[in-house]
């Protein structure tokens, strides 16, 4: 592959999913990560890509895909629903690990009164609390991802290596009966270290996510404890997944 397709496809997958890590990039491009690092300097000063701390983000996406507040306009009601049935799960002043799914943010509306330790890379989750002098917050570092209001990147990943939660509340983009999968690479090696810093983990689907594969595998289904879902969906997945010894609340 020539330095210019390499650069090519590396525009092509930021389009896709807006922002990546060196190692994310090198790993699609088949190549070091000094190489895509070159790559992205180049991109850079074409006006395209804005290199950022271990990776590169898109500086004109194309679409509110991952808007957080076009996001948490879907499905409305059943994330609420889904929010007060998993905030049932958790005990009175746990620690909870917070992904960034807008589901999860439904989650954390509905925590207050359990008093949790909240531990989160999610700006509008630690936005709600923070005028809550009961909820202790403990926000990651990383790179602002703005469009979603998350902090990712090595720093956002490394806070949670170092951490220990009772639970974690998760969201992703599919569920099947071979796991869980979410559309962007970055937010995955998130994911995967909040999950193994937590005794627990809860993952939060509306029923659209329910027989859907997304881009890339987040873990099987052996890596989770509990599910929390509404009554939209499919009720022979939900036994199924019953049967494998997962936990699943519908959410009334």
């Amino acid at each position: 592959m020539t330095p210019e397709e390499r650069q090519q496809r590396i525009e092509q997958y930021l389009q896709r999913v807006e922002y990546a890590s060196l190692e994310e990039l090198a790993r699609e491009m088949d190549a070091s990560v000094s190489t895509v690092r070159r790559d992205v300097t180049l991109l850079e000063a074409n006006g395209g890509v804005r290199r950022t701390h271990g990776g590169a983000r898109l500086v004109n996406p194309p679409s509110d895909e991952f808007v957080f507040n076009a996001r948490d306009t879907h499905q409305l009601a059943e994330k609420e629903a889904i929010g007060r049935a998993c905030a049932e799960l958790i005990q009175p002043r746990q620690s909870v690990i917070v992904d960034a799914g807008t589901t999860c943010y439904h989650v954390a509306r509905h925590l207050e009164a359990k008093k949790p330790q909240i531990i989160t890379n999610s700006l509008p989750v630690a936005n709600h609390f923070a005028s809550v002098s009961l909820v202790e917050v403990v926000l990651t570092g990383g790179v602002l991802y703005p469009r979603l209001g998350v902090l990712v990147g090595p720093l956002a990943i490394e806070s949670f290596s170092s951490m220990h939660a009772d639970v974690a509340i998760m969201s992703a983009g599919g569920i099947t009966l071979e796991g869980l999968t979410n559309s962007h690479g970055l937010l995955i090696d998130i994911q995967r270290a909040m999950m193994r810093a937590a005794g627990r983990v809860i993952f939060c689907l509306d029923h659209t996510k329910f027989g859907r594969k997304s881009l890339s595998a987040v873990c099987p289904l052996e890596g989770l404890h509990a599910i929390v879902t509404d009554e939209g969906a499919p009720a022979d997945l939900i036994e199924a997944l019953r049967g494998r010894g997962l936990q699943v609340v519908v959410a009334a």
